[in-house]
């Protein structure tokens, strides 16, 4: 129940939700454990269903993966999911030293990390119909939403001045951006080792 109305809040409005997270006192791997492992399920069923049942949509084609080979990578894409927002956070725990006032509970970072990644993956819902400028539309939402979440929420969850968490707030960014060419290299390598998606003209 705390998931969804955390959810909702954090898209609806935004700094009152911020502030009621402040307000909870909670460990970050309990933050981690009662959050992240259902937020990140979202993009990767949704995938599955959209590129077994559906088809990736372009130029007016439509192509299929073998059951298989989707559920593998969707496996190794919910792996890689889990470890970006715990990494994330982690780096965001490590931050607030340099950052924060030193009465700031380190664990913060953690739930700031996964409240950040919750449009992200909510975005992914569109991936059961996966059309590639639609998908790319609503990817490219989820993260400017993130970005927003993650400026305007910074001074709120951690108690820091505006300036020093606009500094903050960029420097999570950065590692986002990094973190997800990671995830994309690690991809490419995955795939080239023999894993990669294995394709059909029709649903499997």
């Amino acid at each position: 129940m705390k998931l969804l109305n955390h959810t909702v809040g954090i898209l609806t409005h935004p700094n009152q939700e911020w502030a009621q997270i402040r307000s909870e006192k909670e460990n970050k791997l309990i933050v981690f454990l009662t959050h992240v492992p259902i937020l990140a399920l979202i993009p990767v069923l949704a995938t599955y269903y959209g590129v077994t049942e559906v088809g990736w949509g372009f130029n007016g084609n439509h192509m299929y993966l073998t059951r298989e080979s989707a559920a593998s990578l969707a496996a190794i894409s919910y792996v890689a999911n889990m470890g970006m927002v715990y990494m994330l956070g982690e780096f965001i725990n490590w931050m607030t030293e340099t950052f924060a006032e030193k009465e700031t509970e380190t664990g913060r970072g953690m739930t700031m990390a996964v409240f950040l990644m919750t449009p992200v993956f909510l975005s992914g819902l569109v991936f059961a119909y996966p059309h590639l400028w639609l998908c790319a539309t609503f990817a490219i939402a989820g993260i400017a939403w993130a970005v927003y979440l993650c400026y305007e929420g910074m001074p709120i969850l951690m108690k820091i001045p505006k300036e020093r968490a606009f500094m903050f707030s960029s420097s999570v960014m950065t590692v986002g951006l990094v973190l997800l060419v990671i995830m994309k290299v690690a991809s490419v390598i995955v795939w080239s080792i023999g894993i990669g998606p294995e394709y059909t003209s029709m649903p499997s």
